[in-house]
């Protein structure tokens, strides 16, 4: 009876997730999610890296193209960078979600992007509890820089 109480309530849950991503309006050019934004003073996101090497914080908005979405809810995306990086985005309050298919397309997002850094002695803390060896914690030796956007809205571009 346990068993099928367990059984019923996945279910539940899994139905329930696929009802919310059917919920989400398809990514179509001038689409919208969130707050309701325009594409004017977008800048890219090459030019974003110019900006945060002087500064560790933009707000404003950011052009670029999704490579990736949270597939069990659309709750992040990334975006593509010419060095190969992506670009993890997500949303403000998680406020809103991202349809599958806006894949491959291009956006523009305001919010505030920021540069944050992890310490060497973390970077190697999380190694050794990850079961690196210590030949591979002892390579760690420089903070680690990551760029992340929290986007208050986004909108479909093509």
């Amino acid at each position: 009876m346990k068993g099928l109480k367990l059984l019923v309530a996945a279910l539940f849950i899994s139905a329930a997730s696929y009802a919310q991503q059917d919920e989400i309006k398809p990514a179509a050019p001038g689409v919208t999610y969130g707050k309701t934004i325009t594409k004017d003073k977008a800048i890219t996101l090459a030019s974003l890296n110019k900006k945060l090497v002087k500064d560790t914080v933009y707000n404003g908005k950011i052009s670029g193209e999704v490579t990736e979405v949270c597939k069990k809810k659309g709750c992040f995306m990334k975006l593509k960078q010419d060095n190969g990086k992506d670009i993890m985005v997500r949303f403000t309050d998680y406020a809103y979600f991202m349809p599958q298919n806006i894949v491959g397309k291009k956006v523009v997002i305001e919010g505030q992007a920021k540069v944050s850094e992890t310490p060497v002695e973390r970077l190697r803390h999380y190694a050794k509890d990850a079961g690196k060896s210590a030949e591979e914690i002892a390579k760690i030796n420089k903070p680690k820089k990551d760029l992340t956007i929290m986007a208050d809205g986004v909108l479909v571009m093509e």
